[in-house]
């Protein structure tokens, strides 16, 4: 009986001491849980410029707690955090509109802080210093803006053009009278560098800034052979002499100057092609001092002297303006210096000449 009870009671505490080992092991569980539990709890305080949210939570992505706040806008940005032991502080900005004009186009981007510039890199733009941008660059934009754009840009280039080339005449004295040769010519070829400015993405104009010749022109030759057989001269007279023209100049060579057949001077010491206007009466006499009439012509005096007795006239023989002397001069040498100015009776005259190239045949 004694064995009995005693068996019995061991049985008992046995199972006693298990069931206070288990509520003590749980305590501890609990204990440590809610201890753990403590430290993962923060507090988030979210601020978006105008009022302050305030979350408790273990969840340490701040996206996430904000996406279940009821916030004013669902396009913010976070601008700012910190954080200070079991607290993290929040600040956010919401999205608005900025409208950027830029030439005919206005486009609008949701912007949330920063810059003029910003904005416009935001927007697909790359300003520089050659833009025009109202307001500045540097202006911090944080509400509903305007910006004016205009994006100038100078891009630099090349392009290519002909140089024509001239058909030269020279008179050959060693070649017989009725002699007649002409090398051909050809284009030459220059390169031209230039400036292009161009306002959102147009041009507003090329401005030249050097250029080089890449292949020079060739001019083309004409040769007329001038040199007559003395059996020739001993026969042949001069189909006609000036006295027998009609011409402009009312100046009478002291003899006639023999023309051949074509009308060109037979004797002369050296023909040149000259551009040619007119003028007529101004009131005062000729630089040289003797009084205008048609005949004496304006010259550079560098490039044919004061006295140059010449014969004038077109390639073509259309107009034949005659005996000249050089007596005059003008303004005209600054830009063509080689030019001539035939003095004519009338203001008619000169405006029915115009401007023409001349052949001058130099007789003394």
């Amino acid at each position: 009986m004694f064995e009995k009870i005693k068996c019995h009671l061991s049985h008992f505490f046995e199972k006693r001491w298990v069931r206070v080992r288990g509520v003590a092991f749980l305590t501890a569980v609990t204990i440590a849980s809610i201890t753990l539990l403590g430290y993962s709890i923060k507090t988030v305080n979210i601020f978006d410029g105008e009022k302050t949210f305030t979350v408790y939570s273990v969840d340490s992505n701040i996206a996430r707690v904000l996406s279940g706040l009821d916030l004013k806008s669902n396009q913010y940005k976070i601008l700012k955090t910190s954080s200070e032991a079991f607290t993290t502080n929040v600040e956010i900005g919401y999205a608005f509109p900025v409208y950027i004009t830029a030439g005919d186009e206005t486009q609008t981007i949701s912007f949330f802080n920063g810059t003029v510039k910003d904005a416009l890199t935001q927007a697909g733009f790359t300003p520089d210093e050659n833009d025009l941008v109202e307001p500045s660059l540097d202006t911090e934009i944080s509400e509903t803006a305007y910006i004016d754009y205009v994006d100038i840009e100078y891009v630099t280039g090349t392009y290519t053009e002909d140089i024509p080339f001239q058909t030269k005449t020279v008179y050959a004295a060693d070649k017989k009278v009725g002699y007649l040769a002409q090398t051909k010519g050809s284009k030459g070829v220059r390169e031209v560098s230039y400036t292009e400015k161009l306002v959102n993405g147009t041009s507003a104009g090329k401005k030249v800034t050097g250029s080089k010749v890449v292949k020079k022109a060739v001019d083309s030759v004409k040769t007329i052979g001038t040199k007559r057989t003395a059996a020739a001269n001993a026969s042949a007279q001069a189909v006609t002499s000036s006295s027998a023209v009609k011409c402009v100049s009312t100046l009478i060579p002291s003899t006639p100057i023999e023309l051949d057949e074509n009308g060109i001077p037979v004797h002369y010491k050296s023909k040149m092609i000259s551009r040619a206007t007119a003028y007529t009466h101004t009131g005062h006499n000729c630089s040289t001092g003797v009084k205008p009439q048609p005949g004496y012509i304006a010259v550079n005096p560098k490039v044919i002297p004061y006295g140059t007795k010449m014969y004038i006239r077109t390639a073509n023989g259309s107009f034949i303006y005659g005996y000249a002397v050089a007596a005059d001069t003008g303004g005209f040498i600054r830009k063509h210096p080689t030019g001539v100015d035939l003095f004519m009776d009338t203001l008619s005259e000169c405006y029915s000449f115009g401007v023409r190239n001349v052949e001058i045949y130099i007789l003394e």
